[in-house]
């Protein structure tokens, strides 16, 4: 296999999990994997049964070997791990399995480039078949080209035919050489690659002299031909030269688009990094860009030097611009040529950072240009020079620090990296990217890998920061950081990562991402329409849906912390209501600003109001009787204040019959006047006084017990009552206001509920056993009041809520 920058690597693939296949060695920059691909094709079907169409691409650049799973079905593993989506290098004696049952192993040689043949592929030219559409020639000289939306190639049609360029997709489709022959293979497109009329399926085209090649429909239609010649001396420069007969074809040389350099099978097959395409193609096709200067080997010293001189001499921001701006002829190119020749050998201080780089003395290259830099700071020549010094000298350290997991150190490593390119603003600009990828592998490390769980409210928000910074510019990110693996070939293979890592991040963002900003939106509506019981089954449904979706616990705790919350608020239940909001921590952002609004629009009592409140009760139940009923009287005004005075009437009323109770201590009237103070204290917020008067209620227990029978007697008459009448029916609860029926068979409900409970509070005041009878009705009332109450929450979509909290009140008892 020659790779894309000319080095020859033999490679084998040997079987694995069916001794009786055949190894298979691959000859070209490119071989497709995949079910009806040669030789799988000839296998039986239930060895590719698990084999996609497009399954997976091996592929080759500078000597390095590549595997990219294609999205396929099954997946692909390099050494038991699975690279679904992603690309992976592959080293002599890995184990590649395809669909989890057809496995190779890799045999990798290095063998000595052979002579190329005579007849070498040398361009391809696509000529507009109608010449009243508007569009350029376009000749291609190095391979592989990648057909996309958003190359300058096509992208120059924006303006004078959008509708159309809409027809393309951001990684449509690519011409490669194979066996020295030129080839055209569909990338999945929306519209389609079209080969004299046939729609290309999954495999690549062979291209013959005079075809008819279309993309994404009747607009870019082009006449294929090209041309075979002896191949240059130093393949390892860049060639200005236009092909004679490609001039010729098109007419005017002026208008001709020359693709001068490859684009790289790592950027075609392994970034999906397009943003939502624009109207007009029905699905995205997702691309990107290639980066720049993949069409020759890593170079040092002069050559790279001279190469990065020339692209400052020649400003052309967009890939490719150097490359297609030469169109001048000869004349122009010799012109060129002594330009370039200038920049390089214009004076001592470029022949010195030439010298140190060759020799390999980094560091030195690098701090002579920083000084050179501060006399002639804007130097062309003498930044391209020093940015090649910086990178060589600083990168090495900052990469063994990211393979060692020190993100720390590598930072370190690269800020000092950046301050030793200080008056290099094209540095500053390089080590911007190479800190984003440093970020990136921090993250992606720092949560357990890629397929580690996502963590809500606070994964989702540097996963989307990560992706917005390469949004923002995809393709000028992908030729900053191609530009800086050309000049540290050791940073190939952790771009390679990266751009893996980048691919994973973007799918998380289409589908956990999307599903959590789904999710807090219904989270919203429920509570703002006070629905909060509906989002249970939503919990739910997410929890089962999106395994890796972390979080969802903490949400489902303030879930039940906010119902009860509400319900309390909804029943005016002042006391336990500022007790559990004294407590209540919410763990998610959603539950904490919905309480925050509550408390804001005065649905929950406001913090100062909820501190006075808890000031009174601590007094009240350390029997400061006084200072507890002083502090309420103080309460400020508000949406709370009438409950807050209902509860200051209830104090009053205790500290008063108290102290009835106290004077009538002796008499005939003490033992009821004793019961019937304590039958009025509750349980949650009267416990001195309870304790108070304890030991003399034990001492009349019986009557106490009598009392307690009286009142559950009570509850036993209502109860009847309300069964007599009939069972609230649906269609009461259904009704749009509180009918005087509804009114009057709640207060029975509610009140037997009451008196139920008060009377078996006596019991367990006294801890006397608690007759079975009673014990049956409780639980009766009980059950239909929590009937009622789950049947009208059930109807609180159709209902309207003021209406809903009305009859809620009336089921919850007497309001307290």
């Amino acid at each position: 296999m020659r790779s894309a920058g000319g080095n020859e690597v033999d490679i084998r693939l040997k079987p694995v999990s069916h001794s009786e296949l055949e190894e298979i060695r691959i000859g070209d920059a490119l071989f497709p994997v995949g079910r009806t691909e040669p030789p799988f094709d000839t296998y039986a079907p239930e060895l590719v049964v698990d084999l996609s169409r497009r399954h997976a691409r091996i592929f080759c650049e500078y000597g390095a070997v590549y595997i990219a799973d294609l999205g396929s079905k099954n997946g692909t593993t390099v050494n038991g791990e699975d690279i679904r989506q992603k690309t992976r290098k592959l080293h002599d004696g890995d184990v590649i399995c395809f669909g989890g049952t057809l496995c190779f192993s890799i045999e990798l040689r290095a063998v000595l480039p052979a002579a190329r043949p005579a007849g070498r592929l040398t361009s391809v030219t696509l000529t507009p078949s109608d010449t009243e559409s508007g569009l350029q020639p376009i000749v291609v000289t190095r391979f592989p080209f990648l057909i996309s939306k958003a190359d300058e190639a096509f992208a120059r049609y924006k303006e004078q035919h959008p509708q159309q360029l809409n027809y393309l997709s951001r990684r449509h489709a690519h011409i490669f050489q194979k066996g020295g022959a030129p080839y055209i293979e569909d990338l999945g497109s929306t519209n389609g690659t079209f080969l004299t009329g046939r729609r290309l399926d999954e495999h690549a085209a062979r291209l013959q002299q005079g075809d008819m090649l279309a993309f994404g429909g009747h607009h870019f239609v082009y006449r294929v031909s090209y041309e075979e010649e002896q191949p240059e001396a130093d393949p390892t420069l860049t060639k200005f030269a236009r092909p004679q007969a490609a001039v010729a074809q098109t007419g005017d040389a002026d208008k001709t688009t020359f693709i001068a350099s490859a684009d790289s099978f790592l950027d075609i097959f392994c970034v999906d990094a397009a943003p939502a395409e624009e109207a007009g193609q029905e699905t995205p096709a997702a691309t990107a860009d290639a980066s720049p200067g993949a069409d020759k080997p890593p170079a040092s010293g002069k050559h790279s030097t001279l190469r990065l001189a020339l692209r400052e001499v020649f400003p052309s921001g967009e890939r490719r611009g150097l490359k297609r701006s030469l169109l001048l002829g000869t004349g122009a190119l010799a012109v060129v040529s002594v330009v370039a020749t200038g920049v390089y050998l214009s004076g001592a201080p470029e022949r010195e950072l030439g010298e140190l780089l060759a020799n390999g003395e980094y560091a030195k290259a690098a701090a002579a240009a920083d000084q050179y830099l501060a006399r002639q700071p804007e130097s062309a020549a003498l930044k391209a020079f020093g940015t090649e010094a910086v990178l060589r000298a600083g990168l090495p350290e900052w990469l063994r620090r990211l393979q060692k997991k020190d993100f720390d150190g590598a930072d370190k490593a690269l800020a000092a990296t950046k301050e030793s390119g200080r008056r290099n603003d094209d540095v500053q600009g390089l080590i911007d990217e190479l800190q984003w990828v440093g970020t990136l592998e921090r993250f992606v490390i720092g949560r357990g890998g890629l397929e580690a769980p996502i963590r809500m409210y606070v994964d989702d928000q540097q996963i989307k920061a990560l992706l917005k910074w390469w949004d923002e510019d995809p393709s000028g990110h992908q030729r900053a950081l191609g530009r800086v693996s050309v000049l540290v070939p050791e940073f190939k293979e952790p771009y390679a990562v990266a751009l893996s890592h980048l691919r994973k991040l973007q799918s998380d963002k289409a589908v956990y991402l999307a599903a959590i900003d789904r999710l807090h939106a219904t989270i919203a509506d429920e509570l703002n329409q006070d629905r909060p019981e509906a989002l249970e089954a939503v919990f739910k449904e997410y929890t089962e849906k999106y395994p890796r979706l972390a979080g969802m616990e903490a949400l489902q705790g303030d879930l039940r912390e906010y119902i009860a919350l509400r319900d309390l608020a909804s029943a005016r239940r002042l006391s336990p209501l500022v007790a559990q909001l004294s407590d209540v921590r919410f763990a998610t952002p959603p539950f904490e600003a919905r309480m925050q609004a509550l408390r804001a629009n005065g649905s929950l009592p406001s913090a100062p109001f909820t501190r006075q409140y808890q000031e009174a009760s601590q007094a009240w139940n350390e029997g400061n009787t006084g200072k507890a009923i002083a502090t309420l009287e103080q309460m400020p005004s508000g949406p709370w204040s009438d409950v807050a005075a209902k509860r200051l009437d209830h104090k009053r009323e205790i500290t008063s019959q108290f102290d009835a109770v106290q004077k009538a201590r002796g008499t005939k009237a003490y033992d009821e006047r004793l019961l019937a103070f304590y039958a009025m204290l509750e349980a949650d917020e009267d416990g001195y006084f309870i304790r108070a008067i304890d030991a003399d209620v034990r001492v009349l227990r019986d009557k106490a017990i009598k009392q307690a029978d009286d009142i559950l007697a009570r509850a036993q008459v209502s109860w009847r009552r309300y069964r007599e009448n009939g069972a609230i029916a649906g269609a009461q609860r259904l009704e749009s206001g509180v009918s005087n029926e509804f009114r009057a068979q709640a207060r029975l409900l509610s009140g037997a509920s009451e008196d139920a409970n008060k009377g078996a509070r006596i019991y367990q005041d006294l801890k006397v056993t608690y007759p079975s009878q009673w014990a049956k009705l409780q639980s009766e009332i009980q059950a239909e009041a929590e009937l009622q109450r789950r049947s009208m929450m059930e109807l609180q979509r159709v209902i309207e809520p003021g209406v809903l909290k009305a009859k809620l009140a009336l089921l919850g008892g007497v309001e307290r």
